[in-house]
């Protein structure tokens, strides 16, 4: 979504390609709140430098939160947080045989001092990193917070017309 004329305020790594899938959501998410954003990928292990040259110019350019997504050994969140002092929001990705137990350990054991909140595997991870990302920021953009507000009040009223609706079809 970040054009030439809008900084990302938002980064959202992932390890491979083959993640975008996974991680497409995030940014849906991040659309939907009007919240400018880069979606790339950059390894911890196979591309160290990109990693960190990405958070380096980002950071110049004024992107306050990294989200990191990555599976197996998932390094990605940590090495960017090695490297920046915004918030890192690591989304564990199931891409191995132990079904992700191996990425959200690697995500959620980061050292003292060195950060990375993280949220649930895969989909439903990749969603509230989004908004997680949309909270902190909303910290300092009140407009951002009354949009996150109306998005809530839509959930809510969704879900109590669900139940509602259900309730009528199973009426005796």
């Amino acid at each position: 979504m970040t054009s030439m004329t809008t900084p990302a305020q938002v980064a959202v790594f992932m390890g491979s390609a083959s993640d975008e899938p996974t991680v497409k959501p995030c940014t849906e998410v991040l659309d939907s709140l009007g919240i400018s954003y880069l979606f790339t990928v950059s390894s911890a292990h196979r591309t160290p430098e990109r990693t960190e040259a990405l958070v380096t110019r980002l950071e110049a350019e004024g992107c306050q939160v990294f989200i990191c997504a990555a599976g197996m050994a998932a390094h990605l969140a940590g090495a960017v947080a090695a490297r920046t002092q915004k918030p890192v929001i690591g989304i564990p990705v199931a891409a191995s045989a132990l079904g992700g137990m191996d990425a959200l350990l690697a995500t959620v054991q980061m050292p003292p001092g060195f950060p990375v909140a993280t949220v649930a595997l895969d989909k439903a991870g990749a969603r509230n990193a989004a908004w997680l990302a949309a909270q902190i920021l909303a910290l300092a953009d009140p407009a951002l917070s009354q949009r996150l507000a109306a998005a809530r009040a839509k959930m809510k009223a969704d879900a109590e017309k669900a139940g509602e609706e259900l309730e009528a079809r199973y009426r005796k």
